[in-house]
């Protein structure tokens, strides 16, 4: 056998390499879209099987597809599925037709080589199993690949974004919990202000956290899992039998775990993607709460001693390369970073949407669910490293803290109501000039000030 083999198509014929499971529109795809590099992740490809195996399961209960066929592209669907084999099968650049029409391809091409291997037949025949009239049929690339953008993104939303954000959640609880009864110096404009306990910063972040999970992560799960599946060409059902897009969805329910509805205008869900960009915009204000919170813990544990020095962090490795004993705060660097490239993919979706979203199909699919995905896996995998490497073994140091509160000029604010803002704003720089306590000036000045420890203890003022 040689190391190709002739195909033949609409366009002409080409050579393929002989082993491997994709055909002819693969190949082209391959020559045609040397781009990135970067290829569809293997979760939208496993999402993409499960919807072909859906639609499968749908067109022989209809008769459409006959059971020794259905039987043999039921067994290769579910070698992807299942085993996770044929995942170097899927070559193409993310970088191709807006709808995904080559991935699709690809994929049908698998599924009808890998079905006539199994009926004793070469790669590359096409038949008795036929990439479009079997393993494509009752199905278009319109509606298939915005169905397995919503199964993927559904999938990851649950297994790597929730998981994180559930175990984030229970560690700042139990940081609240640890941090009870310390009060700190507050700052506003990175300034001192007045005392503020350090629970309430972190009750702050867990509110936050708590927000996302209810209101703007919650919605996303009612959006993706309404699918345009059975709408084949621009939501229209062209080419499908009776009653196949509810067979088809009740069963992508089955095969992923979860239950999915069709969409109530199939073309909606074909030529718009703002299920993908809402969700999208729900990481983005996610991204955002949790470099609100990365960036507090860096800076309260800057130092150790010329910084505010507030939060022992974990010494996880060295600093620096040339400056010995030098501890960064790394876990917080690192989720930034997570969070910088989320809000970036956020732009380039809602981008896509505006742009890509013309008439009656979005030719932006690729790049939405590309970046989506990736979003969703790096907000669980930083999210996750953040609380494992960092939280969990934050200290509160008290010792720095009794001492910047001691030293802290925003005590006057509890004098202004019994002396006056101007008489409170005068000690407050006389104390500063001098290096001295606001309770050090108040008593040079021999000012009589009735409960005047009370009323400058930090504890009184939280």
């Amino acid at each position: 056998m040689g190391t190709t083999r002739r195909e033949k198509d609409s366009i002409g014929e080409l050579d393929v390499p002989a082993d491997v499971y994709w055909g002819i529109n693969t190949q082209r795809a391959l020559m045609n879209f040397k781009i990135s590099g970067k290829t569809f992740p293997e979760e939208f490809i496993l999402a993409l099987a499960q919807v072909k195996k859906a639609c499968l399961i749908a067109n022989m209960a209809s008769k459409k597809i006959d059971k020794n066929i259905g039987d043999a592209i039921n067994q290769a669907v579910d070698e992807i599925i299942n085993e996770e084999k044929f995942l170097d099968q899927f070559p193409i650049d993310v970088f191709q037709t807006g709808s995904g029409t080559q991935t699709n391809t690809n994929m049908n091409e698998v599924l009808s080589n890998r079905a006539n291997e199994i009926l004793g037949q070469p790669k590359g025949t096409k038949s008795p199993v036929h990439p479009n009239d079997h393993a494509n049929a009752s199905q278009s690339s319109n509606d298939v690949i915005p169905t397995a953008m919503h199964v993927a993104a559904a999938k990851s939303f649950r297994d790597d974004l929730m998981v994180s954000l559930t175990k984030l959640r229970e560690v700042l609880e139990f940081k609240i919990t640890e941090f009870e009864g310390i009060v700190k110096v507050g700052r506003t404009h990175l300034m001192d202000a007045v005392p503020i306990p350090l629970s309430t910063e972190f009750e702050v972040y867990k509110q936050q956290i708590e927000t996302s999970i209810t209101k703007d992560l919650g919605l996303l799960w009612e959006t993706l899992t309404v699918v345009p599946l059975g709408g084949t060409a621009l939501g229209t059902g062209l080419n499908t039998p009776k009653g196949f897009a509810e067979r088809a969805v009740k069963e992508l329910g089955k095969i992923v775990g979860f239950k999915f509805t069709v969409n109530p205008v199939l073309a909606e869900g074909i030529s718009s993607h703002i299920a993908i960009v809402r969700a999208s915009a729900a990481l983005r204000s996610l991204a955002l709460t949790c470099m609100k919170m990365a960036n507090d813990i860096r800076w309260m544990g800057s130092g150790p001693r010329a910084g505010l020095g507030e939060l022992l962090l974990p010494e996880n490795e060295p600093g620096s390369s040339i400056m010995a004993g030098k501890i960064n705060p790394t876990q917080s660097e690192a989720l930034i970073q997570v969070c910088l490239q989320v809000i970036g993919n956020d732009a380039t979706i809602a981008a896509a949407e505006g742009f890509g979203s013309i008439l009656d199909l979005n030719m932006s699919k690729p790049v939405m669910i590309v970046n989506l995905l990736e979003s969703m896996k790096l907000l669980g995998a930083g999210i996750n490293s953040f609380t494992e490497n960092c939280l969990k073994g934050l200290r509160a140091n008290k010792e720095r803290i009794m001492q910047q509160l001691d030293q802290s000029l925003m005590l006057v604010t509890r004098l202004a109501p019994v002396i006056g803002y101007d008489r409170a704003t005068e000690i407050a720089k006389k104390a500063h000039k001098e290096g001295k306590t606001i309770r050090e000036i108040v008593r040079e000045d021999g000012l009589e000030i009735e409960n005047l420890d009370e009323l400058l203890d930090p504890s009184k003022m939280v």
